[in-house]
């Protein structure tokens, strides 16, 4: 077999940072055969260790925070303070695992005829993880550590570009005291996911990635009965009605629209804004965003970086060009700025309709659809008038009003009022439709890589 290779390219400077050796075949499956050989004995490791073990985690994270996010911001562009902001949400997950975790996992006695009858909560074996590049350590541990914590063992897949975070998070695994194979990464692109998916060590596997992907991958495990947990795209729909606080909202909005450079599958997508308050909203959204400053993610005082990578740039600034094309009109930004780094400004696009191009399809960088909706009914109906269904947001000084719209009106796996969406370790994450299925974090996390068995005794 020809040597391939994997390559980090710092998106700023667009300099080569290093050039990874894809894993041979042999390579590949003497790491799944460990990993599958480590976790038959963490499977009877008591909670109390596996506890001890999250905890030491989140110390190595603390005590080495900065280096890790120069890391992050130079392999995708993140800047520092974020970067160091999303290893503490790590290790926010390490600190709730670590106390919760055992009483989530205790068998749940049901009454029945039977002397005895209880649910039992067993981990599945190994668990692939096929990871993003846009929170190089958050995606993995929000898949990794309820998996880890259930009894099972973890096979990173991490996205090519980042390489140096996956080997990165290997090491913090072993250093914290986890056994040596319990958590592996394998170097591979994504053209090899199926060599990983044919392996008899693999029992499930969890993606988080784009649509288009998500369905290849998932299409592949079922045809092998492999379980999957599914984290796709999303277009998601912020909401603004009548009676909102709109300086709250658009700054809001703004916030979770430049999460990342735009880069999150959960940030704010589609702002869809009822008439009669459109056009202030407009005026306040646009003069936030027009402060959205970017520059070297590893200064201090810039808002964003560049995106991960040229090309995600081009492929976004064609989805405003075609908008542009289709009437929308073109507020701020939509312009490659000259020079290096795979830069793209803060955009705002108005007059969008719910057929154009940037509301039908995901807009993975900072740009922004308004849209103008007649009324509450229509504004649901635009809202609900795509394929995807990760998050959404609504925005009204009527908490009851929006709790009801977000509870039963709009469909996607994650509605919040007066805020933007985010995951918490505390709460169910993940979406519906094409936005994938299954359930991440909280006590639906850490059960959806287990076999829950039903035991009776007579």
């Amino acid at each position: 077999m020809q040597d391939t290779a994997l390559k980090s390219i710092n998106p700023f400077s667009s300099e080569l940072i290093r050039v990874y050796k894809e894993f041979s075949p042999a390579e590949t499956a003497a790491v799944l055969d460990s990993v599958c050989s480590a976790q038959k004995d963490w499977s009877h490791c008591s909670p109390a260790v596996r506890a001890n073990n999250l905890q030491s985690l989140g110390g190595i994270l603390f005590r080495r925070e900065r280096d890790l996010a120069l890391l992050m911001a130079g392999e995708m562009g993140k800047p520092v303070s974020q970067g160091i902001a999303e290893l503490r949400k790590c290790g926010s997950c390490c600190d709730y695992y670590a106390q919760h975790a055992e009483n989530l996992l205790s068998p749940e006695i049901v009454k029945t005829e039977a002397h005895r009858s209880f649910i039992y909560f067993r981990p599945l074996g190994v668990v692939l993880a096929i990871m993003p590049w846009n929170f190089p350590f958050w995606q993995v541990f929000r898949c990794a550590i309820p998996s880890l914590m259930a009894g099972n063992g973890v096979v990173l897949k991490h996205a090519s570009n980042v390489s140096g975070c996956a080997l990165a998070l290997e090491k913090l695994f072993r250093e914290s005291g986890f056994p040596e194979n319990i958590f592996r990464t394998v170097l591979l692109p994504s053209s090899r996911v199926g060599e990983l998916l044919q392996h008899s060590a693999i029992r499930a596997v969890s993606v988080t990635g784009s649509t288009h992907a998500g369905k290849e991958i998932a299409a592949a495990a079922g045809k092998l009965l492999k379980k999957t947990v599914l984290e796709l795209g999303g277009s998601d729909p912020y909401l603004v009605l009548e009676d909102a606080d709109l300086k709250d909202a658009a700054e809001t909005c703004a916030a979770s629209r430049m999460i990342n450079a735009g880069q999150s599958c959960i940030s704010a997508k589609r702002f869809i804004v009822v008439e009669p308050v459109y056009a202030e909203f407009e005026e306040l959204f646009t003069g936030i965003m027009q402060k959205q400053r970017y520059g070297d993610p590893q200064q201090e005082g810039n808002h964003f970086g560049p995106l991960a990578r040229a090309d995600l740039r081009d492929s976004l600034h064609q989805q405003v060009q075609r908008s542009v094309d289709q009437g929308a009109r073109l507020l701020l930004g939509g312009k490659i700025p000259s020079g290096p780094g795979a830069f793209y400004p803060a955009t705002v696009l108005t007059r969008v309709t719910p057929t154009m191009t940037a509301a039908t399809e995901e807009l993975f960088g900072p740009v922004a659809a308004l849209i103008c909706a007649r009324d509450e009914k229509d504004a649901v109906q635009i809202a609900n008038g795509t394929s995807f269904g990760l998050g959404a947001a609504v925005f009204t000084r009527d908490l009851e009003r929006g709790e009801r719209i977000a509870r039963e009106e709009i469909e996607a796996g994650c509605c919040f009022v007066n805020d933007y969406v985010r995951s918490d370790p505390r709460l169910p994450f993940g979406g519906v439709r094409e936005s994938g299925y299954g359930r991440e974090l909280s006590s639906f996390g850490l059960r959806e890589f287990t076999n829950i068995k039903t035991v009776q005794v007579r």
